[in-house]
């Protein structure tokens, strides 16, 4: 079985047979049938179509999709670019400005980041309408948690942005003798001043790449002209 026409085929074609990853689809499209469920169906894996395993350099690991409607479209933290900049990307962009003097584009949209070889990766990939977490127990995690292993296993090394309790937890899947791991709270407003505002995460990750001799990562986006 093929999902995503790319490198991520060849790692993950036997993930596709297994029996949990057949329930977990059967589950997803129940709820997409029945109630509002986000991203919208075509877009559940847009961070595998626009980053090919082959090319990552990062790996951002998020919790779960954006849950109201218009934000979510497949890569975690990210809308397109006419929606409303959400809280937690403010704070993102904050800090890549504290730490780098960028400014802030004038939209949300991460695709300049993906095609770079940032993975913008969801520990859970579907959220019903209004209700952050209501997909996680469907057999996302496990799926994640695969993924995150494949990236592993990669022979150049990667940097791996754990931010909150749900992505730090995956710490452990991670060889940090060959990977950079950093790990913060989230950039929520909940949580950003706990913690991830003075990171210095960007920073550390392109001192990372350039000690290992890997292009580092143009964090600046362009603005969006409609």
């Amino acid at each position: 079985m093929k999902f995503f026409n790319n490198g991520w085929d060849k790692y993950l074609e036997d993930e596709f047979e297994k029996e949990y990853f057949k329930e977990l689809l059967v589950k997803v499209d129940e709820e997409y049938s029945k109630y509002k469920v986000f991203p919208p169906r075509h877009k559940i894996f847009s961070a595998f179509t626009n980053c090919d395993i082959n090319d990552i350099k990062v790996v951002i690991l998020g919790q779960d999709p954006y849950h109201e409607e218009g934000q979510a479209h497949g890569m975690c933290f990210s809308v397109l670019p006419n929606v409303k900049i959400p809280p937690s990307l403010v704070n993102i962009y904050k800090e890549i400005q504290n730490e780098l003097g960028i400014e802030p584009p004038n939209h949300g949209y991460l695709m300049s980041w993906a095609k770079q070889g940032i993975l913008l990766l969801n520990t859970t990939l579907t959220v019903r309408e209004h209700q952050a977490n209501s997909h996680s127990k469907f057999g996302w995690q496990k799926f994640t948690d695969r993924v995150i292993e494949e990236v592993n296993k990669q022979e150049k090394p990667v940097v791996f942005l754990l931010w909150g309790r749900n992505a730090i937890s995956k710490k452990e899947l991670i060889d940090e003798s060959k990977h950079l791991v950093l790990t913060s709270v989230h950039p929520s407003p909940l949580s950003a001043y706990g913690g991830f505002f003075g990171n210095g995460h960007f920073l550390k990750t392109n001192e990372f790449l350039k000690s290992k001799g890997r292009e580092e990562i143009n964090w600046k986006i362009e603005n969006y002209e409609n």
